[in-house]
């Protein structure tokens, strides 16, 4: 299997906005975050489908969806913190986690196709980075 854009950045082959790190997980700033905070929590083991994962990759993603989720709600205060695991994108899992505060927000499509806003991601990675 061919390595995933996700696993050329756990490898350091591809820069990232990192805001936390353990050893089974990491948690990014995706290209193009919509609503108040969007963070990428992601196994280090390259797998395509959540429900593939062995019991303990779950567990420690999911463990780590739940810390991203509560600095999310600590540091930008949404209405909500929903989940979106969605996976057609890039073939490895990785939990949208999205702070926000309309249905609107929660569901906007960004253009993919536009340039990264590199100050908006570095303002929220240092918002949301676990010191």
């Amino acid at each position: 299997m061919e390595d995933s854009v996700f696993t050329k950045i756990i490898k350091g082959e591809l820069p990232a906005h990192k805001i936390y790190e353990d050893d089974k997980t990491i948690a990014i700033i995706p290209l193009h975050p919509i609503a108040k905070a969007h963070v990428l929590v992601i196994p280090k083991k390259q797998i395509d489908q959540f429900i593939d994962l062995p019991d303990d990759d779950y567990q420690a993603v999911m463990a780590t969806v739940k810390k991203v989720g509560q600095q999310i709600d600590k540091k930008v205060r949404p209405k909500r913190v929903g989940l979106q695991v969605v996976g057609l994108d890039v073939p490895h899992v990785h939990v949208h986690v999205i702070g926000f505060d309309t249905l609107a927000e929660y569901r906007e499509h960004p253009d993919q196709s536009a340039p990264p806003d590199e100050e908006k991601i570095q303002k929220l990675a240092k918002l949301l980075a676990f010191s």
